[in-house]
């Protein structure tokens, strides 16, 4: 990760912390499930074990959707996103997995005026 990209991811960490933290520093997982609920449009409320599974779900398809690998499919009876697989993930290190997932997510937030926007996202960069 270049040291702009860890500075921006650090910023973006310390904001959403700062706002929805409650006095912890957030992780990735945390993180995910923000963009969730966000997505999902249930607002905050308790969440089942099963729901909280689908919100990280919905949540890393919303993030990843700008690499080309997902798209938006619609809303269910209950109001839910939905999304379809375009392509495969290909196989990538656990290192690669997470430099993905946290570029899909500042992509994420930048598209909300969280941050400034960089250049799009790539899977390579």
């Amino acid at each position: 990760m270049s040291e702009n990209t860890k500075e921006r991811w650090e910023e973006l960490v310390e904001r959403l912390s700062a706002q929805f933290g409650q006095g912890e520093v957030l992780d990735v997982t945390a993180i995910l499930f923000l963009i969730g609920v966000q997505e999902s449009g249930q607002g905050p409320r308790k969440f089942r074990k099963d729901e909280k599974l689908d919100l990280m779900h919905i949540a890393l398809c919303k993030v990843l959707e700008p690499f080309g690998f997902y798209a938006f499919e619609g809303y269910d009876e209950q109001g839910w996103p939905h999304f379809k697989l375009v392509e495969e993930l290909p196989p990538l290190k656990p290192g690669e997995q997470s430099y993905l997932v946290k570029q899909g997510i500042m992509h994420y937030f930048e598209q909300g005026g969280w941050i400034s926007p960089q250049q799009p996202p790539t899977l390579g960069s």
